[in-house]
């Protein structure tokens, strides 16, 4: 057998050496304490995972060798499992409220490129190894996803959205607010009004070579608008792009708070909701009816309530009413959603709430009744097939991707265990180990 080179993220940071060139016949054994393989199912005790070139190749019972001259990684003392999905972030923002409307006048895109790349860093190191980057105006997180896949700088697997769409005065029109003699240099592409128009702003996105579109069918909280957090577009303009995605074989995720944009969003087809608001009894029948995902983004109330504890004053009235609505209802959908049998997937809308406390969703979660272990499948399994991405991550299994975290106690047992994971590894490389 060759002889087995170990290369940890510190030599990369050294050596400056794109990762993917270091590979060469790498084999590790990772010595399991207790092993949730497959969330959902019950954990094993103390487990052996194989790996050879950043795969799994075998799971085993017990604690086995491995290959003469494979790298071993004692996690005896430990409770491992798959590497954590959030299926709704924006690694491009860390500001909200008018803090956030001065950065986009403020920022250059080099200054928003190094945001992203800190931030994908940070949700990394916090045992997010894949990501759904769910709106992106400057391009700099379709960027780093490439970077990123070409082993060039540390991050999670990324699935890039680009622009969000929405109906001129939806959630998506950065003009709102804003002078209008400043209209013209902000980009608008992503905005739609009536069916044609609405294609072409899909097709747009798709030209930029998008993984998923992102729709808004109603208000958003952080909108800069009095109109509330209803519907904002019409059925046939939602229908057309949703199809036109489809017709491209992207998915799509909606921001929808209000039942009525929810619900014109699953007529057609969406492929998940986020936010997911003000769900009702017809709502939830639509949901199974369409084996649609509900991305319930509860944590976003944590930076809601950090900003106004800084500063009372971080968001404009309008907007500040609206937040202080959503801190006061969250939770109350995913209670009826999930003993309903709505499918769940997670994700934290990261960039409202802070970089790198993903996991606070998961206390949420359990909070607002869902069991610890059914919360860790929704922040595998289940954002894994919702992202398109099952076959290659969301369980430990042979032939897939060796991105596995480790943590000190049972998140069975405590889910707030997850806020401090102690080892991650992606595509199997060691990025974090304490």
């Amino acid at each position: 057998m060759k002889k087995i080179v170990f290369i940890s993220i510190s030599a990369f940071l050294l050596t400056g050496t794109p990762l993917a060139a270091q590979t060469v016949d790498q084999v590790t054994v990772v010595h399991a304490g207790r092993l949730l393989d497959k969330p959902g199912s019950a954990p094993s005790g103390p487990s052996t995972v194989i790996i050879r070139n950043g795969k799994i190749v075998e799971v085993l019972s017990g604690y086995q060798p491995g290959p003469t001259g494979a790298t071993l990684i004692d996690l005896k003392d430990k409770f491992v499992l798959p590497g954590l999905i959030d299926s709704h972030v924006h690694l491009d923002s860390d500001a909200g409220g008018d803090a956030a409307l001065i950065e986009s006048f403020t920022d250059s895109p080099a200054r928003a490129a190094y945001r992203t790349a800190g931030n994908a860093k940070k949700t990394l190191m916090a045992g997010f190894t894949t990501v759904r980057n769910l709106g992106d105006g400057s391009g700099a997180t379709l960027a780093l996803r490439d970077a990123v896949a070409a082993g060039e700088l540390p991050g999670p697997r990324i699935i890039d959205a680009g622009r969000s769409i929405s109906t001129t005065s939806g959630h998506m029109d950065a003009t709102l607010s804003v002078s209008e003699d400043l209209h013209g240099s902000i980009g608008q592409e992503n905005l739609c009004d009536g069916v044609e128009s609405c294609r072409q702003a899909v097709r747009k996105q798709i030209r930029r070579g998008v993984d998923v579109i992102k729709i808004a069918t109603t208000g958003g909280v952080n909108s800069r608008i009095g109109s509330g957090l209803g519907r904002q577009i019409f059925d046939d303009e939602v229908k057309a792009l949703v199809d036109t995605a489809h017709l491209y074989g992207k998915k799509v995720a909606v921001h929808a708070h209000s039942d009525d944009g929810i619900n014109a969003a699953l007529a057609v087809g969406a492929d998940s909701i986020e936010h997911g608001t003000m769900l009702t009894d017809e709502t939830i029948k639509l949901f199974k009816a369409a084996g649609a995902y509900y991305v319930p983004t509860l944590s976003t109330v944590n930076g809601y309530i950090e900003r106004l504890a800084a500063n009372p004053n971080a968001y404009p009235p309008d907007v500040l009413a609206k937040v202080k609505w959503r801190i006061g209802v969250t939770g109350k959908s995913l209670a009826k959603a999930y003993p309903a049998g709505v499918k769940i997937a997670f994700g934290t809308d990261a960039g409202v709430s802070k970089h790198g406390k993903n996991a606070d969703e998961f206390e949420l979660m359990v909070k607002y009744g869902m069991p610890a272990s059914a919360a860790i499948q929704a922040a595998t399994m289940n954002a894994a097939t919702l992202l398109g991405v099952d076959k290659q991550v969301g369980s430990l299994e042979p032939g897939k991707a060796a991105d596995l975290i480790a943590v000190a106690g049972d998140p069975i047992v405590d889910i707030t265990t997850l806020k401090s994971v102690r080892f991650v590894m992606k595509d199997g490389r060691v990025f974090k180990a304490e």
